[in-house]
């Protein structure tokens, strides 16, 4: 069906600026809603475009929105912002995303689902956890570092350091020793939260076959398939596997002009969660390569002959998320690609 009239919509906590214009600019009507209003106002309206900035509370808006027959788009923050005219405020937010919307070549966000949002939210967690587990260790480090014991980094040490706390003979004042019990016994609390966490992972991604499929990569396991689920939009939306690479930032920064192609670092663009989890297993991928004799003449062995380990670890983690994306286009599972080394 024709949607003749486009509803840009500012979001906020309690006050909502909407914008209203026909396909050709025309304008309709400018509102400022409250919350409770928002969703009767929308209720009355004949079935539109209506376009929202991907912000806090836009997934929501737009699941609520899509059942009462409108068809909603996603844009990023980034793409609205050059259409904002002179003075920054909500009315001119709104009337700058129907602008933006009307782009023809205009990228849109595909919005997620309640099950995506709440893998996200587990992730997200497990995240914070591993995080605050992270600063406690460094914080006992430290501490003890200024009595004059060093230990290096890693949670792998801890048993070295409650030793140290326990043993009588260790010259550390009792004040100390209790201090670090204390961290000790937070920083096992959040151990065994993060272990609850990833079994719960383990267990969402035992559950799907995109997940099952997924992990059949090397360098990917429950958590890197989880978040792609829970992250990445359908892969379908993408033309070529080198378009998901591009989404994740794992392509080089361009400075090309006069002809000149400039690239330079990866352009850290999009979806930073994946990405990382990409480079991470591509490393641990590399350090398992590195143990064995890589065939000469494959690109992984020219390239590590010439490239840092890093560097080799993101070209690895941009041949992935191809590979991702032709598997779940394709549905598939991972196959090695003729000529590379297995893994």
């Amino acid at each position: 069906m024709t949607r003749d009239t486009m509803i840009g919509v500012d979001l906020a906590k309690s006050v909502f600026q909407i914008h209203g214009a026909s396909m050709d600019g025309t304008v309709k009507f400018r509102k400022k809603l409250s919350r409770p209003q928002f969703l009767n106002f929308m209720s009355k309206q004949a079935p539109s475009v209506v376009t929202m900035e991907a912000c806090g509370s836009a997934n929501f808006w737009a699941r609520e929105l899509t059942r009462l027959g409108h068809d909603v788009k996603l844009i990023s923050p980034r793409y609205v912002k050059p259409f904002v005219k002179r003075q920054k405020n909500d009315a001119a937010d709104a009337e700058a995303i129907v602008e933006a919307a009307q782009r023809p070549e205009m990228r849109f966000v595909e919005p997620k689902t309640e099950d995506q949002q709440a893998r996200a939210m587990l992730y997200r967690i497990r995240e914070r956890l591993v995080c605050q587990r992270t600063e406690l260790v460094n914080a006992l480090r430290s501490y003890l570092y200024e009595f004059g014991h060093a230990f290096p980094q890693g949670i792998a040490h801890l048993n070295r350091i409650a030793a140290l706390v326990d043993e009588p003979d260790s010259k550390l004042p009792a004040l100390v020793c209790d201090e670090c019990r204390d961290l000790l016994i937070q920083i096992s609390e959040i151990s065994e939260r993060i272990d609850i966490k990833t079994r719960r992972i383990q267990d969402l991604a035992a559950e799907t076959d995109t997940a099952r499929r997924l992990q059949t990569m090397p360098g990917v396991g429950p958590i890197t398939a989880l978040a792609v689920e829970a992250f990445a939009p359908c892969m379908t939306s993408f033309k070529r596997g080198r378009d998901f690479a591009a989404w994740l930032g794992l392509v080089p920064r361009q400075h090309s002009s006069g002809g000149k192609e400039r690239l330079g670092r990866v352009s850290k663009a999009g979806q930073a969660d994946i990405r990382k989890l990409l480079i991470m297993g591509a490393m641990s991928r590399l350090n398992w390569l590195g143990r064995k004799n890589i065939p000469d003449g494959v690109w992984l062995a020219k390239l590590m002959e010439r490239k840092p380990k890093m560097l080799v670890a993101i070209a690895l983690a941009n041949k992935m998320a191809r590979a991702i994306w032709a598997m779940l286009t394709k549905n598939e599972d991972y196959r090695e690609p003729a000529g590379a080394v297995a893994a």
